[in-house]
């Protein structure tokens, strides 16, 4: 069954990716409804026109009328609602989500599942230094990457639907992962980026930074204002991959480092075109910036 502008859809987790899911879905009419801890939050959305109604305790009839689930929560409270209330899920439901590591997720979901439930995987590649309802903007997907993570278990018709999420948010490109690549992929693009930031504003602690610096420094440590709570979470469950990605990391900067320390002008050289010419992929006219 295609998504359409009848199609009930319940969005668990009502933050800054829930609700600029919501928003983005009630621009192109659809209905949504969701559950949220808080009061304030689904009172902002309803206000707002970004839900049509929402509650903050799990309503079994809410949850069993459900032709899609979207989970915009973290890991393991994704696998703990699960858990808890999973059978409220009818037969015949697709249930999708948002998180940022899929092997530690995916198969313990699909063993809670009841009959008839099927769990296609994804992660919108897309977000803000800022959390909450209140700072939903479905702009932020429309430059942004949607990555489908499909097992075995999964039928083209849910892979489809996915897609079709994606395309309804406005993402500007969707690929396709296995739960692996997927973890490796991501422990390279955005975790390690993570530890980089947190690393170099814990590397100098002197408080007129903030006077002297410029927009590199500004650029490169943007996503240092990082959630503890989720970052943190997201590190340990891909510890494997990140610490790998770490390790690759840090001999190319012992490399650089040597090279710098006996003078080996041509090795630094080396490294600095290689990096512009690899950097290059991600401007939109291929030229440097």
């Amino acid at each position: 069954m295609k998504l359409n502008k009848n199609s009930r859809i319940l969005i668990v987790g009502l933050g800054l990716i829930g609700g600029s899911y919501a928003m983005a879905l009630a621009k192109k009419g659809f209905n949504v409804t969701a559950i949220s801890k808080e009061q304030s939050s689904i009172d902002y959305a309803t206000e707002k026109g970004i839900i049509s109604e929402g509650f903050t305790d799990v309503n079994r009839d809410v949850v069993a009328s459900a032709e899609m689930i979207i989970f915009a929560l973290y890991p393991h409270i994704f696998l703990q609602w699960i858990k808890e209330y999973g059978n409220y899920i009818s037969s015949g439901t697709v249930i999708t989500d948002v998180t940022g590591v899929k092997c530690a997720v995916i198969d313990e979901i699909n063993s809670m599942l009841p009959k008839g439930v099927e769990f296609i995987s994804a992660h919108p590649m897309a977000g803000r230094e800022v959390y909450g309802v209140e700072n939903a903007d479905d702009r932020i997907f429309h430059d942004a990457n949607f990555i489908i993570v499909p097992t075995r278990d999964n039928t083209p018709g849910a892979i489809e639907k996915c897609k079709e999420l994606g395309e309804i948010l406005g993402f500007k490109k969707i690929s396709y992962l296995n739960p692996v690549q997927h973890d490796e992929m991501i422990a390279f693009l955005s975790q390690l980026t993570h530890c980089i930031a947190v690393s170099l504003m814990c590397a100098n602690g002197d408080p007129n930074l903030v006077n002297y610096t410029g927009d590199s420094f500004r650029d490169l440590t943007r996503i240092a204002n990082i959630n503890e709570e989720m970052w943190s979470e997201l590190f340990l469950m891909n510890k494997k991959a990140l610490l790998y990605e770490m390790d690759c990391y840090r001999a190319c900067f012992d490399k650089l480092y040597n090279a710098i320390s006996v003078d080996d002008e041509d090795t630094i050289k080396d490294m600095m075109r290689l990096s512009t010419a690899r950097r290059k992929m991600f401007n939109k006219d291929g030229k440097p910036k």
